[in-house]
């Protein structure tokens, strides 16, 4: 007896997984932007003037800046604006698609659980894996990738020392 509109099923789709569960992590994002936000909305009814407001204002726009949730620091205005979605960009086979390593999030899925991608020295097998904005620029092939050989090659990259690895 569960009746959904027509007006949103691109967001029912994206929400709901097999079965028309919703995903765990989906609620448990929900839960956390709503925690975000409840926060924000404390930290402002504060004093302006006082100190410990500005110290964590500044502590909690650090934090979802340097997450990749919110694109600039310059206020709790933007604390509004933290979703569940929000978080979704942050996974890494979103971030593969953003950085065109993959077509698709499920070929990303399939290249992470497969394990051909590293973020820095660690291979990273989880396709929930958040990627905060340091990391990001350390996501890359496993050297040992057939996928690497292969854009390697067509790349003309190719070095004779990698055929040895």
């Amino acid at each position: 007896f569960i009746f959904f509109f027509k007006k949103n099923d691109h967001r029912r789709r994206d929400y709901f997984g097999p079965n028309h569960r919703p995903f765990r992590r989906a609620r448990r994002y929900n839960k956390l932007s709503r925690e975000v936000r409840e926060l924000a909305c404390k930290i402002r009814d504060l004093n302006e003037k006082d100190a410990f407001r500005a110290q964590c204002t500044s502590r909690l726009l650090e934090k979802l800046y340097s997450t990749g949730l919110i694109p600039t620091k310059q206020g709790l205005h933007l604390c509004e604006y933290v979703s569940a979605s929000a978080f979704c960009r942050r996974r890494l086979p979103t971030i593969l698609v953003k950085l065109r390593m993959a077509q698709n999030l499920k070929m990303a899925i399939t290249f992470i659980e497969q394990g051909h991608i590293r973020i820095g020295p660690d291979v990273v097998m989880d396709p929930a894996f958040l990627v905060t904005r340091n990391m990001e620029d350390f996501v890359t092939w496993v050297d040992s990738s057939k996928i690497k050989k292969h854009i390697m090659e067509y790349n003309e990259e190719r070095d004779d020392f990698d055929l040895v690895v």
